[in-house]
């Protein structure tokens, strides 16, 4: 008892101790393995009662160390598999962009001016590489496959000669006279170049011909033919003509000839606005429902090829 109550003693570790902190508790080394006072060690210390040993506290840590480069792996592999995951999106939005603008376009029909070759709620997929697709925010184009031939349907922006906002500006008609052609109409007859033109896909009411003058008309008489005079010319939806196709311009019409915003009103279509060429329809639908009732698709006119 003397020894432990003796200040020299607790601070010195006394002679002859093994180890002497002031509890009791032994002397370790740098290494934490025991030492006695006369070891020559400089650098003793106690390990106190209940401490871990210093080669325990050096596991601990290398434990904590192994759990963070853990949590960093795991952290590391969530942003690769999230960046990848972006980058497959980024892929897939741009590859549908590019067909999008270069190669396929979906339309639907919301009008009956092409009836009965299109009816309203056929939805058309386009080809728009045929006639060479427009490089966007330019005015150039891809190489064309084929020339805008007469007969051809084609989809193109509406050309807007009014000034008229069109919340639908992508039309559908059907090309009847092309770059330096001479069309006319009458009574519902059309002539191209003199002949008329066999259009087996036309639909007419039974009625009689319009004979009405048409305010409408009035930008024909500055693409009259030779030879007739503007101040006279009175056309009517059923008779007017001939008119002469200027270089780049197309002249088109809806084949339900009777209900149909065309040519004949608001003029010839550039050749730049020629957007594609439809191929099939691939979903028609008689209700305007998203979802239809399976008795309102047409499921005749499903893959039916547009001619």
């Amino acid at each position: 008892m003397a020894e432990l109550d003796s200040p020299q003693q607790a601070s010195t570790g006394g002679p002859g101790a093994a180890a002497g902190g002031p509890d009791g508790a032994p002397w370790v080394g740098p290494d934490g393995a025991p030492v006695s006072e006369g070891s020559g060690s400089a650098a003793c210390f106690p390990l106190a009662t209940g401490a871990v040993p210093v080669h325990g506290g050096a596991a601990r840590s290398d434990g904590v160390h192994a759990h963070v480069r853990h949590a960093a792996a795991q952290g590391t592999s969530f942003a690769h598999g999230l960046w990848e995951w972006a980058k497959s999106i980024g892929f897939a939005f741009l590859l549908f962009l590019a067909i999008r603008t270069f190669l396929i376009q979906a339309f639907k029909i919301p009008t009956g001016s092409m009836e009965d070759t299109l009816l309203i709620g056929d939805f058309l997929l386009v080809n728009k590489a045929v006639y060479g697709a427009q490089i966007p925010g330019t005015h150039y184009r891809l190489p064309a496959f084929e020339h805008v031939e007469r007969q051809d349907v084609v989809v193109f922006e509406y050309p807007d000669p009014y000034e008229e906002y069109d919340t639908n500006p992508d039309y559908v008609k059907r090309v009847v006279a092309g770059p330096s052609d001479t069309v006319q109409m009458v009574e519902k007859r059309l002539y191209v170049n003199g002949g008329p033109l066999v259009e087996p896909y036309v639909r007419q009411s039974s009625g009689a011909a319009e004979v009405d003058y048409d305010p409408h008309f009035e930008w024909q008489r500055a693409y009259l033919a030779p030879g007739y005079d503007p101040a006279a010319y009175r056309p009517s939806r059923d008779t007017w003509g001939p008119l002469v196709v200027p270089p780049g311009k197309y002249f088109v019409l809806g084949d339900n000839r009777d209900n149909s915003a065309d040519s004949r009103y608001w003029g010839f279509v550039d050749a730049e606005l020629i957007k594609g060429k439809p191929l099939i329809v691939y979903f028609s639908k008689k209700s305007d429902e998203l979802i239809p009732p399976l008795n309102d698709i047409r499921y005749q006119r499903i893959g039916s090829v547009i001619k």
